[in-house]
Order: C-alpha cells, then sequence, then structure tokens
C-alpha cells in the first residue's frame, strides 16, 4: 500500500542552512520522508515558516529545572551536587516529560548523556523504557551510557572533603555519593547490554564517559578501543570550567587533547560537550581529527563556566553543535531562544561577523543530527530527506506586517521563541502541534511526575542538609589556591 501523502503550504522555507529563505512552497511528506519542495502559488501559502527541526546536541533527560533543588547560579562544581537530590522515580515517567519538553521547545532529536540512572531496576531495563518514552513523544534519541570511575566530590580525592564535613552530614554524602565503580570490563560490557536491549534507528545507544576528570585513563582506553571497534559514537564533556582547565593542565602537561588523540579518543566518532575554556591549538586538533563541540551557551551563563569561544571554534574549521544541556536560558528546552542567544553573543561586534547565521543553523539543524544519531543525513527540507520539520506560526512572529519584504531570517533570528511553533514533526509524524504534546498527556504526566517527586523529598531531609554543608566545603576547597589538587 503507498504511504500516505500530506502536503503542508507555506509562506516560507528554510531548506538549508546556507539557503536563503525561498517564499511559497508545498512540502510533500511522503510516509517518513520528504518526496518534494515545490514552488507554489502564493495566494495557496499559509502564513508558515517551515525549517527543519532542531538537533538538541547535548542533554541529560534530567526530570526537573535545577533551580527548584536550590541550585540557581551555583557554580558547576556545587551546582552538580544538588542533582543528587532528585529521586528515583519511575524512568519512563521522568524520559516522557522531559523529552516532551525537548520537543515542545523545537528539537526533534536530542541527546541523552544518561549521568543520572533511576537505579530502580537493571539499566538496560531501564534504557529500554527510555526508548518507549522517546517512541511514544515521537523525538529521535541518542543514549550515552554514563562512565565514570574516580572523583565523585571534587577533581582529586574525596577524602579531604568528607573529614572537613560534620560528622553526619559526612557520613550521608559519603553513602549516598562515593561508591565504588564498577569493572571497567563490565562498564563495556554494560553498554553492550544496554544497545542490545534498547537500540534502534531512532535509539542511538552511545559511550559516554563523563569527562576525563571523572574517568581514569583504563576507562578511556577501554572506551576508545569499543568504539573503533563498534562503530559507536562517544560522547563527553571536555574543559567545561575554570577549574577543570586547571586541573586538565596540572594533569596533562603536553594537552589534554593531546592525550585524547594519543589514546585513540579524537575521531569523527567523538562529540565534545562545552569546550568552553579550549585553546586555539587544542580546537585546530579538534577540527583536524572530524570530532565535533556541542555548545551550550545558556548552560555555561547560568553555571558561571564562562563563554566557549565558538568564533574561534568556526576559524579553525571546528564541527559545531548546539546543545542546550537541560539549562535552556529560561529552564524551560526553548531551543530557538538559546539559538538566537548564541548567535547574539558571538555574531561579532559593529560590522565585524565573527559568526554568520548560516553557523548557527548549520549547528541547530546539521551537525547536531550526526553527533546525536551516527548518522550523516536529514537537517535539510529535500526530496528524499527525513521529514523532520518545524512549521512556525509566521502569523504570530511576524505580526506587525508592516513590510511584506522583510527577510524571514531576520525575524527568525530577531524574536523566534518556542511560543511560535505551530507544530513539529519528526519521521512525518507530528509530535507538537499548537503547544501541545501529541504522543501524551504531558501536564497530566508532568503533575504525576512532580506529586511523586515531591512525596519522596519530603524523606530526605538529612540528605538535603548534608548537601547544602558539601556545597560550603567544596565552595572553600575550590575557592583555594590550587583549586585542582
Amino acid at each position: 500500500m503507498a504511504s500516505p501523502i500530506r502536503e503542508i503550504n507555506c509562506a516560507h522555507v528554510l531548506t538549508a542552512a546556507d539557503a536563503p529563505a525561498a517564499a511559497a512552497r508545498t512540502i510533500r511528506i511522503s510516509g517518513d520522508t520528504i518526496a518534494a519542495v515545490q514552488p507554489l502559488a502564493p495566494a495557496k501559502a499559509q502564513r508558515l515558516l517551515a525549517m527543519p527541526a532542531l538537533a538538541n546536541a547535548h542533554d541529560h533527560a534530567r526530570t526537573v529545572r535545577s533551580s527548584s533543588l536550590g541550585a540557581a547560579g551555583k557554580p558547576l562544581e556545587t551546582w552538580l551536587h544538588y542533582l543528587a537530590l532528585v529521586p528515583s522515580i519511575d524512568p519512563y515517567l521522568a524520559a516522557a516529560v522531559s523529552f516532551a519538553r525537548s520537543a515542545l521547545g523545537g528539537a526533534g532529536v536530542v541527546m541523552a548523556h544518561y549521568t543520572r540512572v533511576q537505579g530502580l531496576t537493571d539499566l538496560p531495563t531501564e534504557a529500554k523504557e527510555v526508548a518507549r518514552a522517546a517512541r511514544d513523544i515521537g523525538v529521535r534519541v541518542g543514549f550515552a551510557v554514563a562512565l565514570r570511575d574516580r572523583n565523585p566530590l571534587v577533581y582529586g580525592p574525596s577524602e579531604p572533603i568528607l573529614a572537613a564535613l560534620p560528622a553526619p552530614a559526612g557520613e550521608e554524602i559519603a553513602r549516598r555519593a562515593v561508591r565504588s565503580p564498577l569493572p571497567v570490563a563490565e562498564m563495556m560490557a554494560l553498554v553492550d547490554a544496554v544497545a542490545a536491549a534498547a537500540a534502534s534507528p531512532t535509539f542511538d545507544v552511545q559511550y559516554g564517559p563523563n569527562a576525563v576528570q571523572w574517568c581514569t585513563s583504563p576507562l578511556l582506553e577501554a572506551v576508545a578501543e569499543a568504539s573503533a571497534r563498534t562503530g559507536r559514537r562517544v560522547h563527553m564533556h571536555l574543559l567545561e570550567t575554570r577549574y577543570q582547565r586547571a586541573w586538565a593542565d596540572a594533569e596533562f602537561p603536553d594537552g589534554i587533547v593531546r592525550y585524547l588523540e594519543r589514546i585513540g579518543l579524537l575521531t569523527p566518532r567523538l562529540t565534545l560537550a562545552h569546550c568552553a575554556w579550549a585553546r586555539s591549538d587544542e580546537l585546530e586538533l579538534i577540527a583536524e581529527r572530524g570530532a565535533t563541540i556541542a555548545v551550550n551557551t545558556a548552560s555555561n551563563l547560568g553555571l558561571r563556566s564562562g563563554i566557549a569561544p565558538l568564533a574561534e571554534m568556526v576559524r579553525r574549521g571546528c564541527r559545531v553543535a548546539l546543545g542546550l544541556d537541560g539549562l535552556a536560558l529560561d529552564e524551560d528546552d526553548d531551543g530557538l531562544r538559546d539559538m538566537r542567544l548564541a548567535h547574539l553573543l558571538h555574531c561579532g561586534t559593529g560590522f565585524l561577523v565573527d559568526v554568520k547565521r548560516s553557523d548557527i543553523l548549520a549547528m541547530a539543524f546539521r551537525n547536531g543530527r550526526r553527533a546525536v544519531l551516527n548518522a550523516e543525513h536529514g537537517g535539510a527540507l529535500a526530496a528524499g530527506q527525513p521529514a523532520d520539520i518545524m512549521l512556525l506560526d509566521w502569523a504570530a512572529v511576524d505580526d506587525d506586517r508592516l513590510r511584506p519584504n522583510l527577510d524571514p531570517l531576520d525575524l527568525l533570528f530577531a524574536r523566534s521563541t518556542a511560543r511560535h511553533i505551530h507544530e513539529l514533526i519528526v519521521a512525518g509524524r507530528p509530535v507538537v502541534r499548537d503547544g501541545r504534546v501529541l504522543g501524551i498527556d504531558y501536564p497530566a504526566l508532568r503533575e504525576e511526575m512532580l506529586g511523586r517527586l515531591r512525596a519522596l523529598m519530603v524523606q530526605s531531609a538529612a540528605f538535603a542538609t548534608a548537601v547544602g554543608e558539601l556545597d560550603r566545603v567544596v565552595t572553600r576547597h575550590f575557592a583555594a589556591e590550587a583549586p585542582c589538587c
């Protein structure tokens, strides 16, 4: 039986990152694929702008906004510990709410570096539930199995930190946060088991070493070998904060990026999140080896990590992708707003253009898809491409309607946000329409999730107190003269 055909008549179509917006086009969808993008009589066009769905190249599928945990305004090194306040709940419920937020923000493709496991079952079973949630929402997901085996509290031994805590707090933190890691061979086998249980063409399982400061050399070398053998991608953090930069310089005098190259990790299969403190020579090497950098603009600002050298990344020829990191500017997963924020911060000053709009769109459309899905296709609206499309309500975007010949890209970068999304289509399937997630009852599931979390958090008062004490000790540690130790 022939695939059903859908036609969308649009006033404007942005077919690719480096293409001008085309006026009056019909997009014909056959099944999960774009069949054609053809000219249309202007009188038949609806006030819609069509563009490729956004790809969020770095995220963690978190359940709630971190400011609700008391973590607002804190640097990463203390902020991370507040995330442990979130109790474990049903993994399907947690993932469905998270992926629904992503879809409402315009992301049809989402990276889930799964650093906070619910732990109510074995991980392969949990990953199957996360994959089921992604299918029900309708988004494509990269699932990086988080791997770490050192430095749970700071970038160094935990014992001095625990000793500096009041006894009850130290015992609570040691019990909750300082645990023996799995042997490296078991971690590699776990990734294989997760892939066997949950991988599919729309759910790509990857290796997710948390970062060099959180992984021993045997673990990172094992990941490099396994990635080369299996072809799976690797997703990890690198040089997110000034303290990580100081640690890296002390641990790797020849350079942390050279170290990644030496052990075989620096390949086109690697995505590096952040690189906010990367230097020019490191960026040049990353570009030469074909790795991807996922820049997370609002997250870096919110966690006081700094501003990534995006213009230098572009100059050096790096493949750069857009990430939200679960901490978009308004903690709402609004990919359009964060795309615009990245452009405003990095486009240049005066008449000097450092980062073009086409660079930002390539980050959001094309480069992120490759990093998340381990595939080259997509990120454009053309015959034969995946039908992953965002439709903006152009009557709402251009509600002044004063000049009919304005460049749609001007308004896209001036004012578009998630509230302008009329529809998000992934693989030909409507996923969001007019602010409503179509695959689940998002408001009901969110309320159910929050109800469970509120009830469980009441039982964790001792741990909440301990996290506050840990915050003070870790702050003193990093404020000391030698924060990398």
